[in-house]
C-alpha cells in the first residue's frame, strides 16, 4: 500500500549498503572459518549458538 501525500510505499532511501570486503584486521581464510564451524556443529552447537560465539568472540561480522 502506498502512501498518500509522498511517493513510494515507505521503504527507508537511507540504507547502509552491505560491504563485502573481508576486514583488513581478520586474519582468518575462508578455509579456516568453516573447519572452525564444522569444529562447533560436531561439538552439538546449535547455527544460533555458532553464530553468537563467532559475532561476540571471534570477531567476525
Amino acid at each position: 500500500m502506498g502512501r498518500m501525500h509522498a511517493p513510494g510505499k515507505g521503504l527507508s532511501q537511507s540504507a547502509l549498503t552491505y560491504r563485502r570486503s573481508v576486514p583488513t584486521w581478520l586474519k582468518l581464510t575462508s578455509d579456516d572459518v568453516k573447519e572452525q564451524i564444522y569444529k562447533m556443529a560436531k561439538k552439538g552447537l546449535t547455527p544460533s549458538q555458532i553464530c553468537c560465539l563467532w559475532v561476540r568472540g571471534l570477531g567476525a561480522a
